[in-house]
């Protein structure tokens, strides 16, 4: 199982690159950003630097969305950064939250979602693709490699996602609902005549190395938070009832409001309504062995990826406990 980290584009950008070459150092394989660029710095600004001051760590976002960048343009950065640096990206992308809600606009559809991935993968691999009825291709990116990796958690994006996702991304540590999760997407590759097991499957969580687990809820409180705007769009569009696992749905009914100005950040005041339960299950907290057991258990349900949310106020201390005595229980 890969292990990698996942930091917002704060200023300065430079410690976001430090950052990085701590992660490499420490083993971990991929380092992910948000891609929002009103509430933060531009990554691919930061993606660049970072591949120029490591050597194998992989870069991309958690995750961009089709409505903030022309599509050719996404894909056309993505195969500038491998020619430059080696195939050493990947693209996370989903329907859109906070890049494009700060702006006033709405997520994007699932059928602008579908069509985004293929260009994004095509354009990124050298292909051929059409694009507003014209084919186009990047003739300069003939060597390069991307793997787009989509974010999902309603039954319709889940298919999409086994349709034409070469990854998925889920954003929460829960077992039982990773379980029902990777098998819808697998169920819907199977249906599209793809090898399930070609598809490689992400868990992204906040995770906090430590003992004193009320202190660890209150900083990772703001996890749930995040994960209910999404929650509150599948309720709105399905109901309450039987779209996704009620353990995903429950707690969002003491939800009032969301300020993305605090988005992703410990302290969240608009994330209180997230109970110490969900936030025990979304998130990894405790002590080492707490982690190793979790991540275990992700394993055997397929996953080939954790990444770590680590955006508390232990981050040195969680970076160092994954390189010291987790990333080794899992190498190989």
């Amino acid at each position: 199982m890969d292990i990698g980290v996942v930091l917002q584009n704060d200023p300065p950008a430079l410690e976001i690159v430090e950052w990085a070459k701590k992660a490499e150092a420490a083993g971990f394989s991929h380092f992910w950003t948000f891609d929002s660029h009103v509430l933060w710095q531009e990554p691919y600004v930061v993606y660049s630097a970072i591949l120029g001051a490591t050597e194998r760590i992989m870069v991309g976002p958690m995750v961009t969305n089709p409505g903030t960048r022309d599509w050719t343009v996404t894909a056309s950065t993505f195969a500038t950064l491998n020619e430059m640096y080696g195939n050493r990206t990947v693209c996370g992308i989903g329907r859109g939250d906070s890049a494009l809600r700060v702006l006033g606009l709405t997520p994007q559809t699932l059928g602008q979602l579908r069509e985004s991935v293929q260009v994004i993968k095509g354009l990124g691999n050298g292909e051929k693709v059409a694009v507003r009825g014209n084919e186009i291709q990047l003739a300069w990116a003939s060597e390069s490699r991307l793997e787009v990796w989509v974010a999902a958690y309603g039954p319709k994006a889940l298919a999409l996602t086994g349709e034409v996702g070469d990854g998925y991304i889920l954003q929460l540590a829960d077992p039982d609902i990773a379980e029902w999760m990777i098998g819808a997407v697998r169920k819907a590759a199977v249906l599209h005549k793809r090898d399930p097991d070609t598809i490689k499957f992400c868990v992204a969580a906040p995770a906090y190395v430590g003992g004193d687990l009320a202190h660890q809820r209150d900083q990772t409180r703001w996890f749930g938070g995040m994960v209910g705007n999404h929650v509150a769009d599948i309720v709105a569009r399905y109901g309450e009832g039987g779209a996704v696992p009620r353990a995903l749905t429950d707690y969002i009914k003491a939800r009032q409001s969301y300020d993305y100005a605090e988005h992703g950040r410990a302290g969240n005041v608009h994330t209180t309504f997230v109970p110490d339960e969900i936030v025990d299950r979304f998130c990894v907290l405790g002590p080492v062995e707490n982690h190793v057991k979790r991540l275990q258990e992700l394993k055997e349900l397929g996953v080939d990826q954790f990444a770590v949310y680590l955006q508390h106020d232990a981050k040195q201390e969680t970076l160092a406990a994954y390189g010291e005595q987790i990333i080794p229980a899992f190498s190989g």
